[in-house]
């Protein structure tokens, strides 16, 4: 993990500075938004037939919103600055698939009320990023658009199911790129592919879809290539809005404050496995411990220990049932007719849930956040995989075993997402190095109750013993 690493990028100048840089120069009219969507569009040509990233794009309407560009100032103001939006969040106008055969050619005359914000506060929409179908799933791929690739090796999957966001930031294509999250949606493709993802608390970045507007689980949130991008992304997507029933105001200083704020000795609680509940190969096991052990020397407190997690499992999968049952599975018979089998058996499973099964659940979720609440009181995070395994082949839709462990079902390999999810506290996926392969590790980070400015400050303390943010890269084309 310590051998130094470089990496070529050929792409556009622009394409290269931060989302921070980039959007200063805007501010100051040093570079135009003309500018930098010719050559985020450049990018895009030049790299998209290796990863399939950005399979929709939309740089006509782009053009078309910078000519009318709204004023406005503040830590959110993006000034112009081009993004990608997931394709499970509609864009007025823009072909919005879900990544299901059923929705193929579904263009919706509404975008969503977090895009609709967004490009209020100055961010262009160049495209919609891949996603497997109704985000159903840790492997990017569907029906309508195909596998998407990491750009670190085009053989190997890029997560999921924001792994079009992920993969999009790490070639160069865009600067910021929306991302959501259930089972580690963001967090696992971040991992992946090298860049930062935040999941944040239930109602700072939007809300739950139409219709379903108390929906706590599956959050949308801010990915990029460093923290104090990813912080500059949250600056833009908060705010309070009274449409939004679970919305609630940003901090009284921007999160970049906080981020350049960062300072002091962090005191992390570490664990491999979550006290057995999640299955980890020894090689990720090897790597984050090297990653701890870094950033002891540094001087940051580590000590390895969890709190006890009783009933995770049973109620993060009923609290997911209940989405996927309420949400695709009242889907018109046309759409769900074309449905993988995995999102089929997630419905099911929905549909057949009693009421005490929910009940429990919910008992068992309060349970799980008093228990996370009074052990944080001790550390500022805690540290734990993002996900158990490296980057398997892009042609494997899931892992059914670790080192030889056999894995229960498709979801078992993401254990390590539920925690977060279920108890709604914040958490991020950060940079650490590299493996033996040359792909990058991430570790995540779990917060305190709507803690986001005190864990984008940790993360940005972690990310600096790592070297700082990687750059965007040329993808690494191998043998397909």
């Amino acid at each position: 993990m310590d051998q130094p690493v470089t990496h070529a990028f050929s792409g556009p100048e622009l394409c290269a500075l931060s989302a921070h840089e980039v959007v200063r120069l805007l501010r100051r009219k040093e570079v135009s938004a003309s500018e930098l969507l010719q050559a985020s569009q450049a990018r895009v040509e030049a790299v998209e037939p290796a990863i399939n990233a950005m399979p929709t794009r939309c740089f006509e309407r782009a053009e078309a919103c910078a000519k009318s560009l709204p004023d406005g100032t503040g830590a959110g103001w993006l000034a112009g600055l081009p993004i990608g939006i997931k394709d499970l969040s509609a864009v007025a106008g823009v072909r919005t698939t879900y990544g299901t055969l059923g929705m193929a050619d579904h263009v919706p005359q509404d975008s969503d009320p977090l895009v609709v914000h967004l490009e209020q506060r100055g961010a262009l929409v160049v495209g919609k990023t891949n996603t497997p179908e109704f985000g159903a799933g840790a492997n990017t791929f569907n029906a309508v658009f195909g596998r998407t690739r990491n750009p670190w090796d085009t053989r190997m999957n890029a997560g999921g199911s924001s792994g079009g966001a992920a993969a999009s930031l790490a070639s160069g294509e865009v600067w910021l790129s929306h991302g959501s999250d259930l089972a580690g949606f963001l967090r696992t493709p971040a991992a992946y592919c090298g860049v930062v993802g935040l999941r944040p608390t239930p109602g700072i970045a939007g809300g739950g879809p139409r219709g379903f507007r108390f929906h706590t689980e599956g959050v949308q949130g801010p990915m990029a290539r460093s923290v104090l991008d990813c912080a500059l992304f949250l600056d833009a997507m908060s705010g309070f809005d009274p449409a939004n029933p679970i919305s609630f105001p940003p901090p009284d200083q921007g999160y970049q404050q906080a981020v350049l704020a960062a300072d002091g000795r962090l005191r992390i609680a570490f664990s491999t496995d979550l006290n057995g509940f999640g299955v980890t190969s020894k090689a990720m096991a090897q790597d984050l411990l090297a990653a701890m052990t870094r950033l002891a020397s540094d001087g940051h407190l580590v000590e390895e220990a969890c709190p006890e997690l009783p009933n995770l499992d049973k109620s993060y999968r009923v609290l997911r049932a209940m989405l996927w049952a309420a949400m695709p599975g009242r889907a018109p018979n046309e759409v769900q007719q074309h449905f993988k089998d995995t999102l089929r058996e997630n419905i099911e499973y929905g549909r057949q849930l009693s009421i005490d099964d929910v009940f429990d659940a919910l008992a068992g979720r309060s349970d799980l956040f008093d228990r996370m609440v009074a052990f944080l009181q001790n550390f500022d995070v805690l540290a734990c995989p993002v996900v158990g395994l490296h980057p398997g082949p892009v042609e494997q839709e899931y892992p059914t075993e670790i080192d030889g462990k056999p894995l229960d079902d498709y979801i078992t390999w993401l254990r390590f997402s539920y925690l977060a999810t279920t108890t709604s506290l914040p958490a991020i996926s950060v940079p650490v190095g590299f493996n033996a392969q040359g792909l990058p590790i991430g570790v995540q980070l779990i917060g305190r109750p709507r803690g986001e400015a005190a864990l984008l400050a940790a993360a940005r303390q972690v990310e600096l013993a790592f070297g700082g943010p990687l750059g965007p890269i040329d993808p690494k084309v191998r043998h397909l």
